[in-house]
């Protein structure tokens, strides 16, 4: 990778507006910028988070992303990730592949702008090893497809690509998005998603959430 790139990537880490206009990232989102699906209220993720069983996280012992069949066809020739990109983008031009040629994307973990499909990571909120741990390890890979391909509930989101790799498969208590503006919503998602799937939380996960969740 070009070393003006990395550094682009990693001043739009910082947020460092005077640095980003320097190198033509945006930092506000586009007016009609599209989004996941809206994760439940404030309110009702702490009922959830209350109702979620406390475990110890499981092991990885038997952990592969490859029991989490993804990207898959979601309608003609756009998989997963590309309807992600388009659901996420503005003003997304796609060729006849569905691969995504022109168009912009506002990353919410981060504030930053990318106009290149390559430049974004489509993050599963609660990661897939997450899920492992929490309960996923015992469900059929069907129900591991349909979690690790949902575009119902906010688990999916368009993000900057080495944001999304910064924050691995790490749970609230350990990351949240550098972009403080965003960490509600992000919490929200999370307990969203895992409350559908019967996910459990370990203690410091729950307290992590639960200290953002008040202050929404």
């Amino acid at each position: 990778m070009p070393v003006g790139k990395v550094y682009a990537r990693r001043i739009a880490v910082l947020a460092s507006s005077a640095a980003l206009a320097l190198t033509g990232i945006a930092t506000t989102a586009p007016s009609a910028q599209a989004a996941m699906p809206t994760p439940v209220s404030a309110a009702t993720a702490r009922t959830y988070l209350a109702a979620l069983t406390v475990k110890a996280e499981g092991s990885l012992t038997g952990y592969s992303r490859d029991l989490f069949p993804h990207w898959i066809t979601q309608s003609g020739a756009c998989n997963t990730r590309e309807t992600v990109l388009k659901r996420d983008g503005s003003n997304v031009v796609t060729d006849s592949a569905c691969a995504s040629v022109s168009g912009s994307w506002y990353s919410q973990y981060d504030g930053a702008t990318w106009t290149a499909a390559s430049d974004l990571d489509i993050d599963h909120v609660v990661a897939l090893a997450e899920a492992w741990r929490s309960g996923a390890s015992s469900w059929t890979t069907a129900q591991r497809q349909g979690f690790a391909n949902d575009l119902t509930r906010p688990q999916l989101i368009a993000v900057t690509d080495n944001v999304n790799q910064s924050k691995g498969d790490l749970d609230p208590a350990k990351w949240m998005p550098p972009r403080t503006a965003y960490r509600c919503t992000y919490a929200r998602a999370w307990v969203h998603v895992k409350y559908h799937y019967g996910l459990s939380v370990d203690s410091a996960e729950k307290s992590a959430l639960q200290s953002v969740l008040n202050g929404c």
